[in-house]
């Protein structure tokens, strides 16, 4: 699986083991429709293996820590389990680490789908993947969102009550108070009768263990992330994707159309913005219209997105480039794609494609809004042999 992608589930009870070359902590969230569990309940670890319809299992250090899902008897009112994990060791990131999730059907074992998020850095703690319901079928989805404040960061952003350390620090020698169990290595338990958490470092930035803009204008190479955080803060104003090209041969015209596709959750189609239809999703995607031949300097086509205005529905935005006219991308030069900045005319993004196939249409690049509300734009140069945008809907769905 990649990130994003979905499955349906093929068997009612299904188990997820979380892999790594380190020891993981693996846990598991009851979500309602809202995103938060009801109670701390809701919260399925180490120190709390049980749950309704969901049980989790150590692995005792030998073999990966793993979480139960039993989708008959999950609760009416939950709609989601998240399955999350951390490095057991305190302080370690995900960096150089490549966990793996492996969804297998509890009763035969049999495997359903794996999953290894990509791209991780100082992330120590990751939603791995996530069961869910929808219209009364359950599914497994692949996730991969990265938290640089451990388990207690997403315990924390899913309403689960961790306890603050007390205002006045105790000597390191000081035995705990008799009404309270030894404290554990692991991260701090959400239960009111567990131990005090750790002190916890401030909740990092959104997008926190990728790139992000602070440093300035950003150039992404194939499948390359970052994440659109300037300052500590989402972007989320209005944005252009300028799209541009040149012929490759004696200045010989060629006609070429930008276009976006958004997508709903489950990478379902929500509409096309291109030359026949310039302004979708109450406005806050416009296009600028048709350019027929490719020349002149700068972009050719620009996408302008309001990314503050993008309806919640809209988790993903694929930009895509087709020769309506049939000719190759290997007659195509200097392709390319850039984000800038709506209300300063900076840019932020750039994406330079070196690569070209024989094929009518590319995915250039795709927005992914993230559960913490920011956006993060790949670089994709993914080719499909498509000469309109509408053949381009299925392939960049899975793309996603």
């Amino acid at each position: 699986m990649t990130p994003g992608s979905n499955i349906p589930l093929g068997a009612t009870r299904v188990t997820v083991d979380v892999a790594a070359p380190v020891r993981l902590d693996v846990s598991a969230l009851l979500l309602t429709a809202d995103g938060k569990v009801r109670s701390d309940d809701d919260f399925i670890f180490y120190n709390q293996p049980m749950g309704p319809g969901v049980t989790y299992r150590s692995g005792g250090g030998t073999n990966p820590d793993s979480i139960t899902v039993d989708t008959t008897a999950v609760p009416p009112g939950i709609e989601k389990i998240v399955v999350t994990a951390s490095p057991d060791a305190a302080g370690q990131t995900f960096q150089g680490i490549e966990p793996t999730a492996t969804i297998r059907n509890a009763d035969d074992n049999g495997i359903l789908a794996t999953f290894t998020p990509p791209q991780l850095g100082t992330e120590t703690a990751l939603v791995v993947v996530e069961i869910y319901l929808r219209n009364g079928a359950w599914k497994a989805r692949a996730v991969g969102q990265g938290y640089a404040n451990g388990l207690a960061g997403i315990a924390t952003d899913f309403g689960v009550t961790v306890e603050e350390p007390a205002a006045t620090a105790q000597p390191v020698a000081a035995p705990p108070p008799p009404a309270q169990p030894p404290a554990a290595a692991s991260p701090a338990a959400p239960s009111p009768a567990a131990p005090p958490a750790p002190a916890m470092p401030p909740a990092p930035a959104p997008g926190a263990g990728k790139i992000n803009l602070d440093k300035g204008r950003v150039s992404l190479q194939k499948n390359q992330t970052v994440s659109l955080v300037k300052g500590g803060r989402p972007l989320l104003s209005r944005v252009r994707m300028g799209l541009g090209w040149e012929p490759a041969f004696h200045g010989k015209d060629i006609d070429l159309d930008a276009s976006v596709i958004a997508y709903g959750p489950q990478r379902n189609h929500i509409d096309s913005c291109y030359f026949g239809k310039l302004t979708i999703l109450n406005g806050a995607i416009k296009h600028s219209g048709d350019n027929l031949t490719g020349e002149g300097a700068g972009d050719d086509e620009v996408i302008t997105v309001d990314l503050g205005r993008l309806p919640q529905e809209v988790t993903g935005l694929v930009f895509t480039v087709n020769s309506f006219s049939g000719q190759k991308f290997t007659e195509v030069a200097k392709a390319y794609c850039r984000l800038v900045d709506a209300a300063t005319d900076q840019e932020l993004v750039r994406f330079d494609l070196t690569h070209a196939e024989p094929q009518t249409g590319v995915m250039m690049a795709k927005l992914v809004r993230q559960f913490s509300g920011e956006w993060d734009m790949t670089a994709m140069g993914d080719f499909a042999q498509s000469r309109t945008v509408r053949g381009m809907v299925k392939p960049a769905a899975e793309a996603l």
